[in-house]
């Protein structure tokens, strides 16, 4: 098996107003983070913020440790959400072996040592550094919490269901769950939204392979865009907006590090004011 690790610097605002379709790309879109046999991440200066995916197709591999984190093993001085997004895998890691099915979510504690992915799943990895440690957990979609959000009226009707969140588990820093689009709706985020006290990322899933999310992005009077296919994610700075609409229906994994776990701790942009 392989280990790929990339490398993202921070970006400041003013840097990114004078990025083209390439350089925003390059800084903000993460691809090609499933492949088979394979564990690859994304190393972020946003919070030191790690994304990745992992594909054992039928066989085993595992994250032991990585360069960029100087550290013995990856989750020495981490935490980690899993979300499984294939078929049924399972995963192993602080002396347990949990099944996932799609849509679980396994967190796991800083200490938990090295991690191995197995069977039919297909996983997403989403990391932050951790300040003491706590019992891991596998938090099954039936435990989720659930809600409906959004109108018919506005296009964005959807569900969100939070796994790693304080209404639903402890964790010291990482918060992570997924938001589903109904039929017929294509915005997941509206009104849009900026919280300086913690960075984000999301994964968009589910999506046919020639559809498309146009993911909004930027500061509220500077916006850009990116054009997202399916599994590739988005690293969202502090500063930056979150908005997208997507043709067909789709799924996003959102996951933040960050000064604080209060999901709601966010300013909200009118669509009046963006620009």
């Amino acid at each position: 098996m392989t280990t790929h690790v990339e490398t993202r610097h921070a970006i400041h605002p003013d840097h990114a107003k004078r990025m083209d379709t390439a350089d925003l790309r390059r800084h903000f879109l993460a691809e090609g983070l499933f492949a088979d046999a394979e564990v690859r991440l994304v190393y972020t200066h946003y919070d030191r913020f790690v994304v990745g995916g992992a594909v054992p197709n039928g066989a085993d591999i595992s994250l032991k440790k990585i360069e960029e984190t100087k550290t013995g093993t990856f989750l020495e001085r981490r935490e980690m959400g899993i979300v499984n997004i294939g078929g049924t895998g399972s995963v192993t890691a602080a002396g347990q072996t949990w099944e996932m099915k799609n849509g679980d979510v396994l967190y796991l504690g800083m200490g938990s040592g090295a991690v191995t992915f197995s069977g039919g799943g297909r996983f997403y990895i989403a990391s932050c550094p951790a300040h003491r440690e706590l019992p891991c957990r596998l938090v099954t979609v039936a435990e989720a919490k659930e809600m409906k959000t959004g109108a018919v009226e506005t296009s964005n009707k959807r569900t969100i269901r939070q796994f790693i969140h304080p209404l639903v588990m402890e964790s010291c820093q990482l918060v992570l769950g997924y938001t589903t689009l109904e039929d017929g709706s294509v915005w997941n985020t509206i009104p849009s939204h900026v919280h300086d006290r913690r960075m984000e990322a999301y994964l968009y899933h589910g999506m046919a392979p020639e559809a498309r999310v146009l993911h909004l992005m930027g500061e509220p009077r500077e916006t850009r865009h990116i054009f997202v296919a399916n599994e590739q994610a988005v690293i969202s700075p502090p500063w930056s907006v979150h908005s997208g609409a997507g043709i067909g229906g789709y799924t996003f994994i959102w996951a933040m590090a960050g000064d604080n776990v209060d999901y709601t701790d966010m300013d909200f942009v009118q669509p009046e004011d963006l620009r």
